[in-house]
């Protein structure tokens, strides 16, 4: 019986790779020359340290851009509140989000039962297997998945015959 998995995955080495590439530019760039702007990460925690709330948002658009070269979905990056740190040193955490939600996976389990298709979906950990009796019928299930639900980025995986 034909079967895929619908996952949300980002790879850590490619996240790793577009943050020293952001710190890199940043401290290459005029505008940022004797600042404190920069980027740091621990697993997928990442740090965004600048002199002002504008400086902030310029490292964030530049690490965004790198993200994008790497294929990762700027989607999975959930944005905390800036703090001030010293002076007026601005920093904001931000976090890359992997794995389904347990709620995430209820919602499409939702949408694939409303759909009336002849597949089941079946909640694994942080994933959502969706399996049926047909190649096409698995195909219509991904294109409705992917229309009801945009705010998030989705994998789909493990295309099993």
């Amino acid at each position: 019986m034909p079967s895929f998995d619908v996952v949300s995955e980002v790879d850590g080495h490619e996240v790793k790779n577009a943050v020293d590439q952001t710190n890199k530019e940043v401290s290459a760039r005029f505008d940022f020359k004797g600042t404190d702007a920069r980027v740091e990460q621990v697993d997928l925690e990442l740090t965004v340290f600048a002199d002002d709330e504008f400086k902030l948002e310029q490292v964030l658009d530049i690490l965004r851009s790198k993200l994008t070269k790497r294929n990762i979905d700027v989607r999975c990056l959930e944005k905390g509140r800036i703090e001030k740190i010293s002076g007026n040193k601005r920093q904001q955490q931000v976090t890359v989000k992997t794995g389904l939600h347990i709620e995430l996976a209820k919602k499409i389990v939702k949408i694939i039962k409303e759909s009336k298709l002849k597949v089941q979906a079946s909640i694994q950990g942080d994933s959502v297997r969706i399996s049926g009796t047909k190649r096409d019928v698995l195909q219509e299930a991904i294109e409705i998945i992917k229309t009801a639900i945009t705010d998030f980025p989705l994998q789909y995986q493990n295309f099993r015959e």
